[in-house]
C-alpha cells in the first residue's frame, strides 16, 4: 500500500471517528439533571508559564481510580496528553472527557496516555466519574495545594478554576504542543490527533 493511500485511509478513519464521537457525545451532559449550568466565562483568564520546547514541570497527583500518578513515570515510555478542565459537573467538561473515552485506541496508536486534571477534590471527582461512566485514563485531583499543578503550567484562572487546556509532552518530557482553549468551547479532537501524528 502506498504512503498516499495509507494517509487517505488514516484521514478517513479519523473523520469517521470524529463523527462518531460527535454523535455519541452530542448533548451528553444534558442526559443528567444534576449537571451545573455555568454562564459564559472569560475565554482565557491566566498567563502561561511554559512554552513549546520547555521541559514539562513534574508533578505527582492523586487519581480517582489509579492511585498516585506522576508525570515522571511515563518518561521514556509514553507521550503524555494533559487535559485540564475547569470543573466537574459542568456541561462542556461532561462532554469533553467522554469523547476521549470513546477513542482510547487513537491514543494507543500514537503511543500516548491521557491524564485528565481538575482542581476538584477526590470525592467530587469520584461521584462525577460514577455518573459519566469510568474513564480509561487517570482522572487527577489538583485540589490541594489548590491548583498547584495548574499554577505551575500557568493555567490557573483568577477564580480558582483551571483553564480548558491541552499539553502534549513527548517521551523525553518536552512540551510539544499547547492549546489554552476558550474555556466555553470543547477543543476539537481532530486537532489533537494531528498534533500527536507530528510527534510520531
Amino acid at each position: 500500500m502506498t504512503l498516499n493511500k495509507k494517509r487517505r485511509l488514516s484521514i478517513l478513519f479519523y473523520a469517521l471517528a470524529m463523527l462518531f464521537v460527535s454523535l455519541a457525545t452530542k448533548g451528553y451532559a444534558q442526559k443528567y439533571q444534576n449537571v451545573y449550568r455555568i454562564e459564559s466565562m472569560k475565554p482565557v483568564d491566566s498567563m502561561l508559564k511554559v512554552k513549546e520546547g520547555d521541559q514539562a514541570p513534574l508533578f505527582t497527583l492523586r487519581s480517582v481510580n489509579h492511585g498516585v500518578v506522576s508525570l515522571e513515570q511515563y518518561r521514556g515510555k509514553k507521550n503524555v496528553v494533559l487535559s485540564f478542565v475547569p470543573a466537574a459537573w459542568t456541561p462542556i467538561c461532561s462532554d469533553q472527557w467522554p469523547g476521549y473515552n470513546i477513542v482510547e485506541d487513537i491514543f494507543e496508536q500514537h503511543d500516548s496516555v491521557l491524564l485528565g486534571i481538575t482542581v476538584d477534590n477526590i470525592p467530587t471527582l469520584h461521584a462525577w466519574m460514577k455518573t459519566l461512566g469510568n474513564m480509561w485514563f487517570p482522572v487527577l485531583s489538583d485540589f490541594w495545594p489548590h491548583g498547584e499543578v495548574a499554577g505551575q503550567y500557568g493555567v490557573l484562572r483568577s477564580d480558582g478554576l483551571s483553564e480548558r487546556a491541552i499539553f502534549i509532552i513527548d517521551k523525553k518530557g518536552i512540551i510539544r504542543y499547547i492549546d489554552v482553549h476558550d474555556v466555553n468551547i470543547r477543543p476539537e479532537l481532530e486537532k489533537l490527533v494531528r498534533e500527536l501524528e507530528k510527534i510520531n
